[in-house]
């Protein structure tokens, strides 16, 4: 029980380094943001992320939009639009509106602070003249079953998009905008990250100030800087297939000596007709304890740091070498970790986190 709350603990520390409330203010203490004259928040953390500047800044309208029960806590004088994640509904449609408008309203000489987090992507959308909502939820299960990358993902959902890639704030008619990111992408480039909603169009016509305020290299660093134990690794590689990381993963984690190792990114899995339920971080998590069957003194912890796997109330699970029996087999086939994992008392469920900066895996080795 000692080591499980240890390793807890140290997902928590990586998570609440990067939450979007302590990242935004301390870009407002950097100096990083004058005085707004409208705020809108978009993404999973949204909230957190909106709460700084509208206490700094009680006068400025702010628009939030984020995932459904997501929205606890949010400013009283917000105006907050909740939809759905991964896949969009009608209300992102309504919300992706919204968020033209409230650009659009924007006079001349204003200054517009964008907080974007990960997420943006499906909750806000217009869609491109000729794409029907059926058709964007039609092409976002699709490739989310294929397994493709969150940048070809995002590539996709900007071309068919009259929000994304900069073509929101191209509708822009004040004077500056500043926006403060939390990233969920590989490489932190602010035109990937919720599809570009929050980036700038080419040449614009106003004077342009992105900051990347947390990421995952914040979030592994902090797990590093809380742990007692040596860190035998901290690196960003889980990105790829599953079933073709789990390989290299075991290999790096039996090869490794006593210690923490920490390792972040967002891996991807190929989905069979009909998944059951979970996420990646869980069937990577049951990849893992299949892997290490048997083995004593290690403990693995694979969870998304936004608190949410999958279309699921999991952020991830924590496995070691008694977790596996055979009939994790089955539940590996048909994409069904969930159920497995909660009955063996594995899953971590700990809500809405208020970040969103991808996955981390943390492994304890005796």
């Amino acid at each position: 029980m000692e080591l499980t709350n240890n390793i807890l603990s140290l997902w928590q520390a990586g998570v609440q380094a990067v939450r979007g409330d302590v990242a935004v203010a301390h870009a407002i203490e950097d100096g990083l943001v004058p005085k707004p004259d409208r705020i809108i928040a978009v993404g999973k953390a949204a909230v957190a992320m909106a709460k700084p500047a509208c206490e700094k800044w009680p006068d400025a309208p702010c628009l939030i939009v984020t995932k459904y029960d997501h929205a606890a806590d949010a400013p009283t004088r917000a105006t907050v639009l909740e939809a759905a994640h991964p896949v969009p509904d009608a209300a992102s449609i309504t919300a992706g509106r919204a968020l033209q408008e409230a650009v659009a309203d924007c006079g001349p000489g204003t200054h517009l602070l964008m907080l974007v987090s990960g997420g943006a992507s499906a909750l806000a959308e217009v869609p491109s003249e000729g794409l029907s909502l059926i058709d964007l939820m039609d092409s976002t299960n699709a490739l989310l079953a294929s397994g493709a990358a969150i940048a070809e993902m995002n590539a996709h959902r900007t071309a068919r998009s009259q929000i994304k890639g900069g073509k929101l704030l191209a509708g822009f008619g004040g004077a500056r905008v500043t926006t403060l990111a939390l990233s969920d992408v590989e490489g932190d480039a602010l035109a990937t990250i919720g599809s570009g909603i929050a980036d700038a169009p080419s040449d614009p016509h106003f004077a342009f100030h992105p900051h990347i305020v947390a990421s995952n290299t914040i979030a592994r660093d902090a797990v590093a800087e809380s742990s007692a134990l040596p860190v035998t690794a901290n690196a960003e590689t889980l990105y790829g297939d599953i079933s073709d990381m789990v390989p290299r993963l075991c290999a790096q984690i039996h090869s490794a000596p006593s210690g923490v190792m920490i390792l972040g990114g967002e891996p991807v899995v190929i989905l069979p007709p009909t998944p059951g339920k979970g996420g990646r971080n869980m069937a990577l998590a049951l990849h893992l304890a299949r892997e290490i069957a048997g083995t004593e003194g290690l403990h693995i912890l694979v969870a998304g740091t936004d608190g949410t796997d999958g279309p699921t109330d999991a952020a991830g699970a924590l496995v070691d070498g008694q977790t596996w029996d055979a009939s994790g087999a089955d539940a590996l086939a048909r994409a069904d970790a969930y159920p497995w994992l909660e009955a063996r008392g594995a899953l971590i469920k700990s809500g809405p986190t208020g970040t969103n900066v991808a996955d981390l895996l943390v492994a304890i080795k005796d």
